[in-house]
């Protein structure tokens, strides 16, 4: 009893020893007037740290969207998942997360998504506590990360498209209806060739409305399988098998363009890195933090950083 009692004693305090060592640090950096706060955490010096590009939507540092009820966690599951592991980790609010930037965004485009990310990487490229900068990027913000890998060692697309938005936006509409992704595909045709369409569908106004445009035509002009060949750093291209937004497909086409990238298809992960079990729990988990993140992405992202 008494050995058991000293090996419980022991193994609690290696615990809290554990917790103690993992810092924290809340950063505010600045992209002209766009505020971007974020939490920094890691448990030692001289170490790699990963920057974390969300997805599109209203995303905090964390992975939610109070907006739209998504409460996943993924990204705080993650940080706390990577820290174990003695990596660092940074997330920030999304531009369009912090309601101090809200004078700000209406004439934002995917590319000044890729300017705050930069502004992140030239901040910590400046801080001398971490060996190597991983730029991490999920969903939109695999492009994203794309485009502002230019001063990091690392490159890790999460859940990425492998085609233009245009294309996965029609395919989308089109599953639901025939008649109207043909439509669709109208309206992203007169979108390219003149900045605007002037006859929206009503049924397609959520997507084509007059305010929308603009975005829609700086993100359509951007193809993420010509980006992911311009990089000249170490690429990892990761897809879950239950994700329900990003098609395997996608990965396979960004792999294609990026031969000498390594890919891995995670059994069981959703587009918001939940390991899914049940086909009906896939939706649920986006709604949830009980789900608990895919060890098997925790698994691969360590062991391709710490290579």
């Amino acid at each position: 009893m008494i050995k058991v009692l000293t090996y419980l004693t022991v193994y609690i305090f290696s615990i809290l020893v554990t917790i103690a060592q993992i810092k924290t640090e809340e950063i505010t950096i600045h992209n002209m007037a766009i505020q971007l706060p974020g939490t920094l955490s890691y448990s030692q010096e001289n170490t790699p740290l990963i920057i974390w590009v969300h997805g599109s939507g209203q995303i905090d540092r964390n992975g939610n969207q109070p907006a739209q009820n998504v409460k996943a966690n993924y990204i705080q599951q993650f940080r706390d998942a990577i820290n174990k592991e003695n990596i660092a980790f940074f997330s920030y609010d999304k531009r369009t997360a912090n309601p101090n930037n809200k004078n700000f965004l209406k004439d934002t485009q995917v590319l000044d998504f890729a300017y705050d990310a930069e502004e992140v990487v030239n901040y910590f490229k400046k801080d001398k506590r971490f060996s190597e900068i991983i730029l991490i990027g999920h969903s939109q913000g695999s492009l994203v990360a794309m485009l502002a890998s230019e001063k990091v060692d690392t490159y890790i697309s999460i859940a990425g498209a492998g085609e233009t938005v245009d294309q996965t936006i029609i395919k989308q509409v089109t599953a639901q209806s025939i008649e109207f992704g043909e439509i669709a595909k109208a309206h992203f045709k007169e979108l390219k060739e003149t900045g605007t369409v002037e006859n929206v569908n009503p049924n397609l106004i959520s997507i084509f409305a007059k305010p929308n445009q603009a975005f829609w035509s700086s993100w359509i002009s951007l193809d993420p399988v010509e980006e992911i060949k311009k990089l000249q750093i170490p690429v990892l291209i990761l897809n879950g098998d239950k994700d329900l937004q990003v098609q395997i497909e996608d990965a396979n086409n960004l792999k294609a363009a990026k031969p000498t990238a390594e890919l891995v298809i995670i059994k069981n992960m959703n587009h918001v890195l939940k390991n899914i079990q049940k086909d009906e729990d896939n939706l649920t988990s986006y709604f949830s933090s009980e789900f608990a993140i895919s060890e098997a992405l925790i698994r691969t992202v360590v062991s391709f950083v710490k290579k």
